[in-house]
């Protein structure tokens, strides 16, 4: 009896799925219609037929996918998969109607419209559904009946001098076959690179929550590994300053993350064609695109609590830099980023990181003064942080900028070759902050690499928009100083006649030899 009441509770509940999906396309048809320019009758008169068979098609194999068993989830991709193998399917049978069988007198933009659109609001709503079936509860911090975090170096009664001591023996045999099998035995190789795991003044955890790290004591450890992604921090930076906090100068933080080039690549490898394409534009729209939107980034984070954050190895690395770490190593390790970092400063608590796509940066003015520089984001979040590892690890182009760099997104070199990123330095020169032609402004580090000679002579002139570079094309940094130089010398007998000269040589050079930032 209780087995026929439970199947009637799960066909009633697929009914009510079928009647919701059926409302979710009929509004899409219904949008893309009030979207069409002829008057709405004429498409509700010829498409009643279509939509009835379309939904019936749409039912159909949503049926036979098992697409409708929600509360069979145990985690939010066995929704996902089952909603893009069901559409996938769908798709290509309309295809086939429409481009094999030859049904090509309907409107394209209604007929893919309405599945786009169908796909997307049924995404969102299982979405919903499914973190209101399974609510994540917060721990209440003021009880003792949080969950403990995973801590294995335990045993501290003995010294880490001990080195023939059983026991230890013991602890570090335990807590390496804890390490390979949570990850992998090339993840223990490198963690064992920078110390012996058994030693209880090197901690072990496997955490995601700050209060696990914010309880534990001070300069007690020498370093601290973290086996879990920081992909699910719910609050990175806050996480990263908490270890800094109980770590001493020198202390070592190793932890790991996907990188969005990894997830990518994860995706499209785990699905099969056409598939993989579909499901990686969704992954892609809501978890890189909803963050970057203030209505839509509180739905996310209202959804996900933070996790399987999307991160680029800038922002990871430079999280880390901002919260006071310097990278000593990082490696990809069996499709994950792994570092190790070296604590050197305190954290910067930065409140106001720069996500936005108009931002200031901070660079050297005419007499030392520090002015804002406004530009279009090229670089992924925290990249400012990590100029002067980048120019350490792979030196300065011709360009006068950091070779390889890797903080330039996609559209950041689009940007930069059509100096459409330059535009905002309009406003400095409207404040009076720059000129239109001069030396380009700094940033203390690249100050710093000067000759004391040149830096002497730069302060003693208010930077420009246009730089000399665009007029003499120097190939390497020494040769961009004595580009600077020459036009500083130049500058300093005959202003109004050097910057004139210099603005229509590099107005030249950049219409006709194609010269440009990168």
């Amino acid at each position: 009896m209780g087995k026929v009441k439970t199947n009637d509770k799960k066909k009633r509940r697929i009914n009510v799925y079928v009647f919701i999906d059926i409302l979710i396309i009929l509004f899409s048809f219904l949008f893309f219609i009030w979207l069409k320019s002829a008057p709405n009758t004429h498409y509700l008169r010829n498409y009643i037929t279509p939509l009835v068979i379309f939904a019936f098609i749409w039912v159909f194999v949503s049926v036979i996918i098992s697409k409708y068993n929600i509360r069979q989830a145990k985690n939010i991709k066995d929704i996902l998969i089952p909603i893009f193998i069901a559409n996938s399917t769908i798709l290509t049978i309309i295809l086939t109607f429409i481009y094999v069988i030859g049904v090509a007198n309907y409107s394209r933009i209604i007929v893919f419209g309405t599945i786009f659109l169908s796909t997307t609001v049924e995404i969102i709503i299982s979405y919903l559904y499914f973190w209101y079936l399974r609510p994540v509860v917060l721990p209440d911090l003021e009880e003792e009946t949080y969950k403990k975090p995973k801590y294995y170096p335990i045993d501290k009664s003995f010294k880490s001098e001990d080195k023939q001591d059983v026991k230890f023996i013991e602890d570090r045999e335990q807590i390496k076959n804890i390490i390979i099998n949570e990850s992998s035995s090339n993840v223990y190789g490198f963690i064992a690179t920078y110390f012996d795991v058994g030693d209880p003044v090197n901690l072990l955890v496997s955490t995601t929550t700050q209060f696990n790290i914010d309880k534990l004591p001070a300069n007690t450890y020498q370093s601290i590994t973290n086996l879990h992604k920081i992909n699910d921090f719910l609050r990175i930076n806050k996480f990263i300053e908490s270890v800094n906090t109980k770590l001493p100068y020198g202390g070592i933080f190793i932890d790991n993350a996907e990188t969005f080039e990894l997830r990518k690549k994860r995706i499209l490898n785990k699905y099969p064609v056409f598939v993989n394409y579909f499901y990686y534009f969704f992954d892609f729209l809501f978890t890189r695109v909803f963050p970057k939107l203030p209505l839509f980034k509180k739905i996310y984070f209202f959804i996900t609590l933070g996790r399987n954050r999307v991160l680029s190895k800038a922002e990871v690395l430079g999280r880390l830099y901002s919260c006071g770490f310097e990278c000593i190593e990082e490696r990809y390790i069996d499709e994950t980023l792994y570092f190790a970092f070296r604590k050197t400063k305190e954290p910067y608590y930065d409140p106001n990181p720069s996500y936005s796509p108009l931002f200031r940066m901070n660079r050297i003015g005419e007499g030392g003064k520090m002015i804002g520089i406004y530009k279009f984001r090229t670089m992924y979040p925290y990249s400012e942080y990590l100029q002067e590892f980048v120019i350490g690890k792979h030196g300065i182009s011709g360009e006068g900028k950091p070779e390889n760099d890797f903080r330039l997104n996609d559209w950041g070199k689009f940007l930069r070759k059509y100096w459409i990123d330059e535009l905002p330095q309009l406003i400095n020169l409207l404040k009076g902050e720059i000129k239109l032609v001069g030396v380009r402004p700094l940033s203390k580090h690249f100050f710093n690499l000067y000759s004391e000679e040149l830096k002497k002579k730069r302060l003693g002139h208010k930077p420009g928009l246009i730089p000399p570079f665009y007029v003499d094309m120097p190939k390497s940094f020494e040769s961009i100083m004595e580009s600077e130089m020459k036009y500083l010398i130049l500058y300093e007998r005959s202003p109004f006649r050097t910057d004139v000269s210099y603005f229509f040589k590099a107005l030249y050079n950049i219409i006709f030899k194609g010269a440009r930032s990168k």
